[in-house]
């Protein structure tokens, strides 16, 4: 099951939030720099989502799966539940 797409928004909102200033992700910021924002005003219901804006949710989060490397079939509930696992499966890795 994919993660729905209220939950992606979340996601993309709290990544945005806490981890802007983070060095590591300085280039996904950089070219995701509509649609994170766009999350965070979503979130925070300071607009409602269109379906243009769903477009720009999407491919940021598909962007964010495949940079963390990630299972797009897999479900996620939150950005650090993300990162653990991409840490996991680093550690696996080595």
């Amino acid at each position: 099951m994919t993660t729905p797409y209220k939950i992606k928004h979340k996601i993309l909102a709290d990544l945005w939030t806490n981890y802007k200033d983070d060095h590591e992700y300085a280039d996904f910021f950089a070219f995701n720099d509509l649609g994170l924002p766009l999350a965070f005003i979503i979130e925070q219901k300071i607009v409602k989502s269109t379906p243009e804006a769903q477009v720009y949710i999407e491919q940021t989060f598909e962007l964010l799966v495949d940079s963390l490397g990630l299972d797009p079939d897999d479900e996620f509930e939150s950005i650090d539940e993300m990162l653990e696992i991409q840490a996991d499966s680093e550690d696996y890795e080595d």
